[in-house]
């Protein structure tokens, strides 16, 4: 039987496949279904940490001294103790009711700074204008017929006739001699940009 080259490629492949998967199937089959098992850890007796007392707190939280020698399980009893005596509403209880008494308005609400302020409620404001397309317009050449022009966008320089995407997202719509007109695809709003000069 002739093996080409790419057969000894497939071969090597499934060798290497081999090698990792036999050892994980033993590994698997030994620890299912049988081999040693460690003994089982018994736990050791809580020992008390330095300078923690044995009062009742020690015995409500006896694990605490072993886990962490630096808590203080009397200090944490006596903050669970506490009771809230505040004159208002428990923001850190379901049940408490809310405040009989809401303070009344004192004044006029006031919009605005300075003397000129208009008092009153304000219009609708509408959503905020789209923002101003980044591209500066630095000119333009013809070829065959065709309009193509330049812009800069940071550090970045394009060419493009109309139709074209620019950035992604700035189309080009129409190109003047001394401005070219810009559609933000993202905020469907067209700008004209004017000839840079500089």
């Amino acid at each position: 039987m002739k093996v080409g080259t790419e057969n000894k490629r497939n071969i090597v492949i499934l060798a290497v496949l081999m090698a990792i998967l036999i050892p994980t199937v033993i590994y698997f089959v030994r620890s299912v279904f049988g081999g040693p098992s460690a003994p089982p850890r018994t736990a050791a007796p809580a020992a008390s940490a330095p300078g923690a007392s044995n009062g009742p707190a020690a015995t409500r939280f006896p694990a605490l001294a072993t886990l962490d020698p630096t808590l203080h399980p009397e200090l944490m009893a006596g903050a669970e103790s506490l009771k809230y005596t505040g004159t208002g509403r428990n923001i850190f209880s379901m049940s408490s009711a809310p405040p009989t008494k809401i303070e009344a308005v004192k004044g006029p609400v006031r919009l605005g700074q300075g003397a000129g302020a208009q008092h009153g409620p304000a219009g609708p404001t509408g959503p905020p204008p789209p923002p101003r397309i980044d591209l500066t317009f630095f000119g333009y050449a013809t070829q065959n017929g065709v309009k193509k022009a330049f812009l800069l966008h940071g550090e970045s320089v394009f060419v493009a006739s109309p139709g074209q995407v620019v950035d992604h997202h700035y189309k080009i719509v129409q190109i003047n001699p001394l401005s070219i007109e810009v559609r933000d695809l993202l905020y469907n709003d067209t700008q004209t940009l004017p000839l840079s000069r500089s």
